[in-house]
């Protein structure tokens, strides 16, 4: 920042109101000889590059070659490389400042805690483990941009006056890879894990039990429902995390926040048809599974594509709004015939279905419809249907007021970076988006009050080693989440204000 000719009245009038305060009381941290640091005590201009983008990229790097795999990115539940990982990122709590701890689950957690605070924590965080052959922003990114933003508060002196505790998670899994199984981590913090989740084992047959104790774990039910929070002590929770879908990018906004999780409908259907020769049984004698599996997942596409073309009336009660039906998304993942050889008619078809939606009334009636088109499609084609129910999960919407909060903060973040962080956008605000992926933010919303920054990614591209965020969106997400706590949990007394409030407040005096 270029010095400006006012620099020694404004030197002085930092003098003069570190004065004023100190003498009613309110200066504490801060002795009166190190007046000539204010301003970098204050954050220079506010931004802490150094922290928030230049170190916070070179983590998720490091953190990023912390693999199970060779030449890919593999960190499953409690193996080798997820050890590794909880070495280094209980350092990089440490050197923000935190007490760290790591629970009977393997999630690990850094935490400040101010002097006789009596209020609800502030928990903060994302997931460590990884999908194989993963990039290196899925939930690294949330994990090291909380970390970066308390490193901020530490090194500006505003750490010592937060008025409630802050801490960060890094959740030992979220993904399920190795246990086919989602949050173990978080579902044992929101005290939700059942103790039957002991016994399930991976492919090999080693049961998470296994796992645990080969890790010193006392592998227990009790020891398990230690880590489980009071909700009396919790707050709210906030994650930051890659959007893993391309609208930020096509907005050219680098943040947006959350609205909520979208519910979760997973369905199998199974066809059953007469199996016969290729080239013997004619055309208008078949009954065919694999084409009427094909032409029901057609349906489905013309489904949600354009639910009120076949929604009944009954079904749909005249009450879906555009905005109820945006970001229904239907999608066949896996599809089995049996026998499976070319020169066969299949005897049996079955595939999967996954439906979600933010409206969970939108959601169950797609799923009723859909049901009900399978049958009259399968009636037609003279073949057997079922549709069987696998898992379903209600919408998770996230606390309007904490999503206010991270809107502010984001448009606050977002307009102080230099060239407005590579954003050509005209929107005032930060995008507010669903989030059609599953996240530890759904499983902590059965313990407390939710809200969810997205950071914009190219393409949308997820689980993939081609998953990128710009250096400068991570910068941004940083400075977002250190403004979102200085609003929550930092004391509001004069010496913390920025710059420009604070140059306002000598104004006045």
């Amino acid at each position: 920042m270029a010095p400006s000719s006012s620099r020694p009245l404004r030197h002085h009038l930092y003098l003069l109101l570190i004065f004023i305060v100190s003498i009613s009381g309110l200066l504490t941290s801060i002795p009166v000889s190190a007046a000539d640091e204010l301003p970098e005590l204050l954050g220079g201009d506010g931004l802490h590059r150094e922290i928030l983008r230049d170190e916070t990229v070179l983590r998720l790097k490091e953190l990023g070659k912390i693999s199970d795999g060779e030449g890919y990115l593999e960190r499953t539940f409690l193996s080798p490389a997820s050890i590794r990982a909880t070495a280094v990122i209980v350092s990089w709590m440490k050197d923000a400042g935190l007490t760290t701890w790591v629970d009977q689950m393997g999630n690990i957690h850094g935490r400040f805690e101010p002097a006789n605070s009596t209020k609800e924590a502030l928990l903060m965080g994302s997931h460590m483990d990884t999908v194989i052959d993963a990039g290196m922003y899925d939930g690294s990114l949330g994990i090291i941009c909380a970390i970066s933003a308390l490193k901020v508060l530490k090194v500006t002196g505003k750490l010592q006056r937060l008025t409630r505790p802050v801490e960060v998670i890094a959740f030992s899994d979220e993904e399920g890879v190795r246990f086919q199984t989602t949050f173990l981590g978080s579902a044992a913090v929101a005290g939700t894990l059942p103790e039957s989740i002991l016994q399930v084992s991976d492919k090999s047959g080693t049961t998470v039990q296994d796992v645990l104790k080969t890790n010193s774990f006392e592998a227990t039910a009790a020891a398990i429902s230690q880590a489980r929070y009071n909700p009396e002590s919790v707050g709210s929770y906030v994650e930051i995390h890659m959007e893993q879908g391309p609208v930020l990018e096509a907005l050219r906004y680098p943040l947006g926040v959350v609205k909520g999780i979208a519910g979760q409908t997973r369905l199998k259907v199974i066809v059953d048809g007469s199996q016969g020769h290729a080239g013997t049984v004619p055309m208008k004698l078949r009954r065919d599974p694999m084409v009427a599996a094909a032409e029901l997942v057609v349906t489905l596409e013309h489904l949600c594509k354009e639910p009120n073309k076949l929604l009944n009336y009954d079904e749909e009660c005249g009450c879906f709004t555009e905005e109820s039906l945006a970001g229904l998304v239907c999608t066949v993942g896996e599809l089995l015939t049996w026998p499976s050889a070319s020169n066969v008619i299949p005897g049996q078809v079955n595939f999967t279905v996954d439906i979600r939606a933010m409206d969970d009334k939108v959601r169950e009636t797609i799923v009723t419809s859909f049901s009900r088109l399978v049958l009259q499609r399968c009636d037609e084609r003279l073949v057997e249907c079922r549709v069987e129910h696998k898992h379903s999960a209600p919408a998770t919407p996230s606390d309007p007021e904490l999503t206010s909060q991270l809107k502010r903060a984001a448009r606050s973040a977002v307009s102080a970076m230099p060239g407005r962080a590579g954003t050509t956008s005209t929107a005032a605000d930060a995008p507010v988006l669903m989030s059609g992926a599953g996240h530890d933010a759904m499983a902590m919303a059965k313990l407390t009050k939710m809200g969810m920054v997205f950071v914009r990614c190219r393409g949308g591209v997820s689980h993939s080693p081609e998953e990128s965020v710009m250096d400068d969106d991570v910068w941004a997400a940083g400075l977002a989440l250190v403004k979102f706590i200085e609003q929550a949990a930092v004391s509001s007394e004069l010496l913390l204000l920025p710059d420009a409030e604070l140059d306002a407040a000598v104004a006045e005096l």
